[in-house]
């Protein structure tokens, strides 16, 4: 309580800008925890609705980062150089270096964006950086980070940075992600305190928090979108031999069912076609979470994948938080991309701590 009253009562007034915004899972967040976002940058069209609506009046500017100048970006979003309280986020498109399997051609043009941040925080100096994004980009081969650290030390900045399992923050799944804190007006840094506690899936999902019964293809038109994509039969049939509350692929595999691609496989994608675990955190939410064949995203019980809606609360997005403009794979899509609210926020409040007290 000490602490919350703390922030409320903040000395400071910090504003960011949330470069490859996405839906806006920072911005949210860094919005909760009291930081004014003034705007944020994709080139993605499809997330401009979701955007603004939840997260007005922060403004969403679509475009190619590789082609916004600076001086447009200042003219747009009010911004000035030197800006001790300005915080600028960088969340870069994260596939070429995902663990994920992905088409490495097609991303690659997304791998080295951390050059065109680099360029806004070259050219205005803002007083706090924060990166998040996949371990790769630390570990990866021919990852530009080191130039960009090196970069922040020439310039002036101190940093902090690691790769964390973000369940150890209060998100209800296991999630990787390398994160940096950097700033030019304090001397040391830290990042967030871990929790104690990890939250299950069973706290956020089920009907007990919420969340009706439903079938495979079941399909949601309000706000709330618990809506499951449809299932093959045999699909239907694998996911109800698969034992409740964390079966595998293995219950059905010496049968009429099993999948020619995995015959004699049984050391490698073993959470394929699986369920979730009811009393553990829930596996990292990626964009195919609503496909029962693209990971461990089977409903603990229920018939089917997890819904648009158990996935963005997985995700730690409110119940209250709008996805408009999408199929249900777009929505998907953009609920995995996206940076959990939750984490954000303990981001920002970590942030004004770091005002408030002084070096942290």
């Amino acid at each position: 309580m000490t602490n919350e009253i703390a922030l409320t009562n903040k000395k400071v007034n910090l504003k960011a800008v949330d470069f490859f915004c996405g839906i806006g899972g920072m911005t949210h967040g860094f919005l909760k925890a009291g930081i004014k976002v003034v705007g944020g940058i994709d080139n993605a069209v499809e997330c401009r609705e979701s955007y603004e609506f939840n997260n007005a009046p922060a403004r969403f500017i679509e475009t190619d980062i590789e082609k916004l100048s600076v001086e447009h970006l200042t003219d747009l979003l009010g911004v000035n150089a030197d800006d001790d309280n300005l915080i600028f986020v960088g969340c870069s498109p994260c596939q070429y270096w995902s663990k994920v399997r992905a088409n490495k051609e097609k991303s690659l043009k997304s791998a080295f964006l951390l050059k065109e941040f680099q360029r806004f925080v070259q050219a205005l100096h803002p007083g706090f950086l924060v990166l998040e994004n996949v371990p790769g980009l630390k570990t990866g081969k021919n990852s530009y980070l080191p130039g960009f650290l090196n970069f922040l030390s020439e310039s002036g900045y101190v940093y902090v940075d690691s790769v964390v399992d973000i369940s150890c923050y209060g998100i209800p799944q296991h999630r990787e992600r390398y994160l940096l804190m950097a700033s030019r007006v304090h001397g040391k840094l830290g990042l967030p305190a871990e929790d104690s506690h990890k939250v299950k899936v069973s706290d956020i999902i089920g009907e007990s928090n919420g969340f009706k019964r439903i079938s495979a293809g079941h399909r949601d038109d309000s706000d709330f979108l618990h809506t499951s994509a449809g299932l093959s039969n045999d699909n239907l049939k694998r996911i109800k031999m698969t034992p409740h509350n964390g079966g595998n692929r293995f219950s059905w595999k010496d049968t009429e069912l099993q999948i020619p691609a995995y015959l004699g496989k049984d050391h490698c994608f073993r959470d394929v076609y699986g369920r979730v675990y009811w009393d553990r955190p829930a596996p990292t939410i990626t964009t195919k979470f609503h496909s029962l064949s693209n990971g461990r995203f089977g409903h603990p019980e229920e018939d089917r994948a997890l819904s648009l809606r158990e996935g963005a609360s997985l995700q730690t997005f409110p119940k209250t938080f709008k996805f408009l403009n999408g199929s249900i794979a777009s929505i998907a899509r953009q609920i995995g991309n996206a940076v959990p609210p939750l984490l954000a926020e303990k981001l920002g409040k970590h942030l004004i701590r770091i005002c408030n007290n002084g070096d942290f």
